[in-house]
């Protein structure tokens, strides 16, 4: 079966891939999909066990970002603009570690390059709180409207949001379980300082999950970064405030356009020598 994938706009242009988070799917990527295929080739993928995706084995985010990498070859693209909601900006992080060169840009959204404290306490605490309903017999479509209340921020947009209600009572129960074990492992902090793209880091004021001062945090380590909080916004914040986030990243991959376009010239010797002033 493979990975199942949404796709929009004309696959001759510039490629954005999507990743989204533990209780998401493609669909929770409609408004930037439907705002972005005029000018970009805009894929979203169903995580391994999410959607028609077939499960790995083993999980790891070594083999997640494998699947990414297959994802691309499947669909004929050699680098992307690559955006990664909260598990799935820990995937965007290992695979730019794995795949540098696949990368043209990179957008980070309510995640962290490391999950919880040294000790392991915090993680501990954390599968418990959250596996506990699961282990008590309840299932994700009667825990869905509960857990997206306690994500969001202030006056989401209703009509998106009723996307992150639908793709939440849609995870699988196994899948939820298994990401959320694997989404306490995550620790690439080391990595940060590695990264050489155009990079755009983007909290929610009310994010409780990536706070800002965190999310800031790591942004500090990245060389070539830009940093924005949304206000009012919390962790799902592409679905909660569309228009807000999709601005956004609409200034960063223009930036990102231009510094490329500036570098292929340079390269094609139209500029041999520095511009004045």
């Amino acid at each position: 079966m493979g990975i199942d994938y949404l796709s929009m706009g004309d696959p001759g242009s510039p490629s954005l891939l999507m990743l989204h988070g533990i209780g998401g799917s493609a669909d929770c990527f409609q408004p930037q999909m439907h705002a972005f295929s005029d000018d970009y080739h805009v894929l979203a993928w169903n995580m391994p066990g999410y959607g028609n995706s077939t499960p790995l084995q083993p999980l790891t985010f070594e083999t997640l970002s494998e699947s990414v990498a297959q994802l691309l070859a499947d669909a004929g693209i050699s680098r992307v603009h690559l955006l990664g909601h909260s598990l799935g900006g820990m995937v965007a992080q290992q695979f730019i570690a794995d795949y540098p060169g696949k990368v043209a840009s990179l957008t980070l959204v309510a995640t962290s390059a490391a999950f919880g404290g040294r000790d392991g306490e915090f993680q501990k605490r954390f599968i418990s709180e959250r596996l506990g309903p699961l282990d008590r017999g309840l299932n994700m479509k009667q825990l869905a409207p509960s857990i997206i209340d306690s994500l969001i921020g202030v006056d989401p947009d209703p009509e998106t949001l009723a996307i992150a209600r639908r793709s939440m009572a849609n995870v699988p129960d196994a899948s939820y379980r298994a990401n959320m074990e694997l989404m306490v492992t995550f620790d690439l902090r080391k990595e940060l300082g590695n990264i050489r793209v155009p990079t755009l880091v983007i909290a929610g004021e009310k994010d409780a999950n990536a706070p800002p001062p965190v999310m800031e945090k790591m942004a500090s380590f990245i060389p070539n970064v830009q940093f924005h909080c949304v206000k009012g916004a919390g962790h799902l914040i592409n679905l909660e405030q569309p228009s807000a986030f999709n601005a956004i990243l609409r200034n960063f991959l223009r930036s990102v356009a231009n510094t490329l376009q500036s570098d292929d010239e340079d390269k094609n010797g139209k500029y041999p020598h520095p511009l004045p002033g």
